[in-house]
């Protein structure tokens, strides 16, 4: 682990890799443990449930199998009887118990070789706790018309000390109707050849998007990237350029696309797992891929041939690995051409800028300015007129790091934007979508002469989405989900001595045309003392 690394590596002896951090309490409420004992509640987020219809359903089970190892499960995916072959919505489940030690560990779902979940696990009580994930996953429904590969793998270690086995089911519900948004009429992946990741699209595409489920991997300095300093600053993790971090996709060598990757932590993260135990972190049971529209494109691989696709994580020192990258290609054709014609009209980035400022002194600072931005435009012949496609992106990140020597005390003050809009502009009044979205980490870890550790945090996942048409707004959305946490608890001490206390919460609030979405939660020592809906 790279924040407090002597503490950290200290404190992975008991509790494995990196948690995220709770509101610390100094005192118990009414019926509340003074501390954690050896159960809590079961792992809980604000999120909203999965909408489901009420149409006719059909339910096949992809999964079911415990994790001991880093063997991946193999199994058979038979499409649903009784329920046709177009659904107005495809919804994921996955059901996990776990009981004992063990560390978080992150998880992969593939279908057809196709990634329809990413998901990391809770850390468990040793009396066992229970956890669920619902993902909608209609978009993956073409690769769900045929019978297909599964494989899943949560890789795991079970031993003497690290007891927990990972138990998990998983299963896909199928409701008969159409989709209120149109689902791809093809779902790629890349093809290896000797040239490189290669993709080849049907000749009559008007759009595609492609989806990349970036992460930083656990156990290493790129799972906290945005900590990474650049010479000469002593700090236990090094990068050449900084904490700088942006998802690149390119087509035949050209810039396609930039991202802002999202500022995962999983449940052992910022060394306090304490943090975690109820409430994890936004996103870390549900890894959502970032997204680039790749129509600017499509004139080019409308001709049928196979365009070398590459994925790319800047700021990663050269040689090192740590970043998962898998794609996905998402394909929408024109129903009444065989063949739709085009081209790329502009592909123009900046340089990508990167300040990053250290000031050396009794705590260590480094101060990091950076962003890019790119435009691409490119048209389609399409069966209902030319349609131009200019798509635009705006990364920024902003933070200030501080530490002190031995790491004893180290913080974060980071900020990462990522604005886009998409236009398409033909016959009729032009439509243009933009979102902007906001990630947010505050917080600081300190270890105390004691031997007390604490670690007080809140993150932030915001977005504001708009689409308009000839001017006049078609829908809006508001997100924004924000959890806080501050937790300590005393390293190197057997469990029974740790005497560790710890609060957390969430709020998560989702606003559109169809109503209002608005839940807290409040935790205590492991107990769930509010769950609050404000709609």
């Amino acid at each position: 682990m790279s924040m407090l690394a002597g503490a950290a590596l200290l404190a992975s002896t008991f509790f494995g890799t990196g948690a995220t951090a709770a509101q610390a309490a100094p005192h118990a409420a009414s019926g509340v443990p003074a501390e954690f004992g050896t159960d809590w509640h079961d792992p809980v987020t604000a999120a909203p449930p999965v909408d489901r219809p009420h149409t006719k359903s059909c339910q096949v089970t992809l999964a079911e199998v415990q994790f001991r190892d880093f063997t991946p499960y193999r199994g058979a995916y038979t499409p649903p009887k009784g329920c046709g072959d177009r659904w107005s919505k495809v919804v994921l489940r996955l059901d996990g118990k776990v009981k004992g030690r063990q560390y978080d560990r992150l998880g992969y779902l593939h279908v057809g070789g196709v990634e329809i979940l990413r998901t990391s696990t809770p850390e468990p009580s040793p009396d066992g706790i229970e956890w669920h994930v619902e993902k909608d996953v209609t978009r993956y429904s073409d690769t769900f018309r045929a019978p297909q590969g599964v494989e899943m793998l949560i890789g795991n270690v079970v031993d003497d000390t690290y007891t927990g086995v990972i138990d998990v089911k998983v299963t896909l519900t199928f409701y008969a109707g159409r989709p209120e948004t149109p689902a791809p009429d093809r779902v790629l992946t890349l093809a290896d050849t000797p040239d490189g990741t290669t993709l080849t699209t049907p000749r009559n595409s008007e759009r595609i998007v492609a989806e990349v489920y970036a992460t930083g991997s656990g156990g290493g300095c790129e799972e906290f990237w945005y900590l990474t300093v650049a010479d000469p600053a002593s700090y236990s993790c090094k990068a050449d350029h900084g904490p700088y971090r942006e998802v690149q996709i390119k087509v035949d060598g050209q810039l396609a696309g930039i991202a802002a990757p999202f500022p995962n932590v999983w449940t052992g993260g910022w060394s306090n797992p304490f943090l975690w135990y109820v409430i994890p972190g936004p996103r870390a049971f549900d890894v959502r891929p970032v997204e680039y529209d790749l129509t600017p494109f499509a004139g080019l691989f409308n001709d049928g041939r196979p365009h070398r696709v590459e994925v790319s994580v800047v700021g990663v020192p050269a040689g090192q690995a740590g970043w998962s990258t898998p794609v996905n290609v998402l394909v929408w054709q024109d129903a009444h051409r065989a063949q739709v014609g085009g081209a790329l009209t502009a592909d123009k980035a900046t340089g990508i800028a990167n300040s990053s400022v250290h000031t050396p002194g009794t705590e260590n600072r480094v101060d990091t300015e950076a962003g890019h931005r790119l435009a691409v435009s490119g048209y389609l012949d399409t069966s209902h007129g030319r349609v131009t496609t200019t798509v635009t992106r705006t990364l920024a990140n902003s933070s200030t790091h501080r530490w002190t020597d031995g790491e004893s005390t180290d913080g974060l003050d980071a900020t990462w934007t990522d604005d886009e809009t998409v236009k398409a502009d033909g016959p009729g009044p032009a439509r243009t979508a933009h979102t902007h979205r906001t990630y947010t980490m505050n917080g600081a870890t300190t270890l105390g002469t004691d031997n007390r550790l604490r670690t007080v945090l809140t993150l932030g996942d915001r977005a504001t989405a708009v689409e308009r048409q000839g001017g006049r707004r078609l829908t809006w959305t508001r997100l924004d989900d924000t959890y806080s946490g501050d937790a300590t608890y005393t390293i190197n001490v057997p469990r029974d001595q740790r005497h560790a206390v710890g609060t957390s919460g969430e709020r998560y609030r989702l606003h559109g045309p169809d109503g209002c979405y608005d839940r807290s939660l409040t935790t205590v020592q492991g107990v769930l003392t509010e769950d609050r809906n404000r709609c």
